[in-house]
């Protein structure tokens, strides 16, 4: 009798099984076409989003995670349609986990969403010298999370995405030449044209500045202490600004000095006029007894 029982028992699943078949196959079918599709679709578009400029990274990112995983998740759920899976309740449960990982990951999430208006916006790109967050240096990598750059001491800067939509950012080599600004200061007694001669010649052959535009000195400032200029060069690598900085503030030193040109302290002028008799006096007395 147990054995009877057994048989049947074999029997109904085998009938099951068989009776499942059609349903497995469709299921697999279904899902074999949204692949199919995935892999017929992904080279034309990624060949347009490369064709409206759209940066590679953002391209790979789009194509090779967003739409394939959208396009196997949404032909995972036909499938698990088909064999009879309650699709609805997964999708609650999935919109339940999603908004609990939301909210967990709120930080992550803003900076990809600002990495995709990063390469979509396109500030800057990789080899840019740029200054944000207090930090300047060469873009050396940008992901979706995250921008790194390479500063002029060598070291690894990571900045959030997030950090960089939300800062001013400066890119020192978006339109090409970069023009480096000197500040310095002469003693009134000096002259001005003298001062622009010998400066200018000194810096004339300095290597790392650009033949065009030419150097400038101009005025800007008629200061407590001096009269103050500011010397203007222009650079062709914007990696090279602060090397020519310093090569010029150096020149322009030991030029003005061979010349006699004076470069004051910062001091302070009394001019004492009207001064009574007595007030002299009184300050001889006090000079004497002290």
């Amino acid at each position: 009798m147990n054995q009877l029982i057994e048989l049947l028992d074999v029997r109904q699943l085998v009938t099951q099984a068989v009776a499942f078949v059609p349903e497995t196959i469709a299921a697999l079918i279904i899902f074999t076409l949204f692949w199919l599709v995935y892999r017929l679709t992904r080279i034309p578009l990624t060949a347009l989003l490369e064709r409206a400029g759209v940066h590679e990274t953002l391209v790979s990112m789009v194509i090779g995670n967003v739409y394939r995983g959208s396009v196997l998740l949404f032909g995972l759920i036909m499938a698990a349609d088909q064999i009879g899976v309650n699709v609805r309740a997964v999708l609650g449960g999935l919109g339940v986990v999603g908004i609990a990982v939301g909210f967990a990951a709120q930080d992550s999430l803003s900076n990809i969403i600002a990495g995709f208006l990063i390469f979509i916006d396109k500030p800057f790109t990789v080899g840019d010298w740029v200054k944000v967050a207090n930090q300047y240096g060469e873009v050396s990598e940008i992901t979706m999370r995250s921008t790194r750059i390479r500063t002029n001491n060598n070291t690894y800067v990571v900045i959030p995405n997030k950090t960089i939509i939300n800062e001013v950012l400066v890119n020192h080599s978006k339109h090409g030449e970069t023009r480096v600004d000197i500040q310095l200061g002469i003693a009134y007694k000096e002259l001005i044209p003298k001062a622009r001669e010998v400066i200018l010649q000194a810096i004339n052959d300095l290597y790392g500045i650009a033949r065009f535009p030419k150097p400038e000195l101009v005025v800007t400032e008629l200061g407590d202490s001096s009269v103050n200029l500011e010397i203007r060069v222009w650079i062709e690598d914007a990696g090279s600004e602060e090397p020519v900085f310093c090569q010029v503030m150096e020149a322009s030193k030991i030029a003005l000095d061979e010349a006699g040109i004076q470069i004051p302290y910062p001091h302070l002028q009394l001019f004492v006029d009207n001064v009574e008799n007595r007030v002299w006096q009184q300050a001889k007395k006090l000079v004497e007894t002290a």
